[in-house]
């Protein structure tokens, strides 16, 4: 699929305590907000692994990510849905044959509250 200039790619997805723990497992990442879970039975999903929804779309494009920004806003939990919305602000072709892009992103969870916001920039091999 060709992209442009001003695309929004939408990708959601809900968090469950198995991602959370096996996430837990690959960064190491063992803190006890992380491990133990809070008065509604829910975990603080890492922030890294809320990221991996603008990573997700640009791995659907083959993007080589050369930069990434994130600005975490609050905390997503186990059970939370959370809707990452990606715009395309850059899509150039080079003289190399690749194409360098730079996008924005919003994640929003399902109350409409804004989780995560950022950037990313990079090729398209």
């Amino acid at each position: 699929m060709s992209l442009k200039v001003g695309d929004i790619i939408t990708f959601e997805r809900t968090f469950t305590e198995t991602d959370v723990e096996l996430f837990t497992t690959i960064s190491c990442d063992h803190g006890i907000h992380h491990l133990t879970p809070d008065e509604r039975g829910k975990l603080v999903v890492q922030g890294l692994l809320t990221a991996t929804l603008p990573t997700k779309v640009g791995g659907d494009h083959n993007v080589l990510a050369r930069s990434m920004n994130f600005e975490f806003l609050r905390p997503v939990f186990t059970s939370d849905t959370i809707i990452c919305e990606v715009k395309i602000e850059k899509y150039e072709k080079q003289e190399n044959n690749r194409t360098a892009i730079s996008t924005t992103f919003l994640c929003k969870n399902q109350h409409e509250k804004e989780v995560l916001t950022g950037n990313f920039a990079g090729i398209i091999l």
